[in-house]
C-alpha cells in the first residue's frame, strides 16, 4: 500500500506579505486567505494582542503573514510572511509559471503590467523562457 503524496506549500519571504498575496494571486488566479473571521475571534478572546492584526481592504488580518490559494486545490497554497531585511541575493528557489511558448512574449507583457520587472529572455535548445522579478524582486521564470 503506497502513501498519498504529501501536501505542501511554498513560503516567501517578503517586507508586505498582503501586497505579496495580492500581487501572486492576480498572476495565478489565486485567492488571498480571508482571516478576518479567525482574526476577530482570537482578538476579542484576548488570544491576539491588537498590534499582531491589520485592517486589509476593510477586512481583519494578520499583520504579519497572510496566503493565497488556488481556488480548485489542484495547485500549491503560498505563505507570505513578513521579514525585517528586504531581499539581498539571488533566491535558492524559485517558481516557475508555465505558458504556451507562442504566448510568452505577450505573457512577458501582461506580468510587467501587473507589476513585475523584466530580466531577461534565455534558452536551451528550443525551449526558451523569460526571467522575472515580482514586486519585492523575487525571481521567477515564465516558461
Amino acid at each position: 500500500m503506497t502513501s498519498p503524496a504529501p501536501e505542501f506549500q511554498v513560503t516567501l519571504d517578503c517586507v508586505d506579505p498582503h501586497a505579496q498575496a495580492r500581487w501572486w494571486a492576480g498572476l495565478l488566479g489565486y485567492a488571498v486567505h480571508d482571516a478576518h473571521d479567525f482574526v476577530t475571534e482570537l482578538l476579542e478572546s484576548g488570544v491576539l494582542p491588537p498590534d499582531d492584526a491589520v485592517e486589509v481592504d476593510g477586512r481583519r488580518a494578520f499583520r504579519d503573514a497572510t496566503a493565497a490559494a488556488d481556488p480548485s486545490g489542484s495547485r500549491p497554497r503560498l505563505y507570505f510572511q513578513r521579514v525585517p531585511e528586504a531581499k539581498a541575493a539571488k533566491n535558492r528557489l524559485h517558481l516557475d509559471v508555465r505558458t504556451r511558448p507562442e504566448d510568452l512574449e505577450a505573457e512577458v507583457a501582461r506580468v510587467v503590467g501587473l507589476g513585475a520587472s523584466f530580466v531577461e529572455f534565455n534558452s536551451q535548445g528550443e525551449h526558451r523562457w523569460a526571467v522575472m522579478r515580482d514586486p519585492e524582486g523575487n525571481e521567477f521564470c515564465l516558461t
